[in-house]
């Protein structure tokens, strides 16, 4: 892949670190859900949300930000629990990319408890899309790496399937 294989291989101290921070919410049942539902392509929810968490990690650790609140953060931004693909033929709601991220904090919320840098992460994750500014700097961080993740997703998938040239 394009991402973070490559990426995660750099320093042994500092993947540990990145684990030590999402100890309990890797061992959370719901958030292991995440593994059911397709995200971006051949990407499911969980592994997308672990590639998010590890850029969010490693760029807001490079910038002196909180890295533990943008890997938590970024593990979490996507536990909406649901197959988007499917959720607007079977619910009739159409708007996934402005609902899912109140839906996922809700969802984290009741797991975990969530710093204001976690929630502020998480409900804002899809800005502009969403219309309220993201308040703090990991959460400009993240506005960027998930939108980054996807495409690179995409673009993998089309390179396995032969349809890049």
């Amino acid at each position: 892949m394009l991402s973070v294989e490559v990426f995660m291989g750099k320093r042994l101290d500092e993947k540990e670190e990145f684990y030590e921070h999402l100890k309990d919410i890797l061992s959370n049942e719901k958030v292991l859900r995440m593994k059911k539902f397709n995200q971006h392509s051949n990407s499911s929810t969980f592994k997308h949300s672990m590639h998010v968490a590890y850029f969010n990690y490693k760029i807001c650790k490079k910038l002196g930000l909180d890295e533990r609140a943008a890997a938590r953060g970024g593990m979490l931004h996507d536990l909406f629990l649901y197959d988007w693909h499917e959720y607007a033929k079977m619910t009739g709601e159409h708007f996934h990319g402005l609902t899912h991220p109140k839906r996922s904090y809700i969802n984290a919320k009741r797991e975990f408890e969530l710093s204001d840098v976690e929630k502020d992460i998480i409900v804002k994750h899809m800005w502009p899309i969403t219309i309220a500014l993201p308040k703090h700097k990991e959460t400009w961080v993240i506005v960027f790496t998930d939108k980054y993740m996807s495409i690179c997703e995409f673009i993998d998938n089309l390179v396995k399937r032969g349809k890049a040239s």
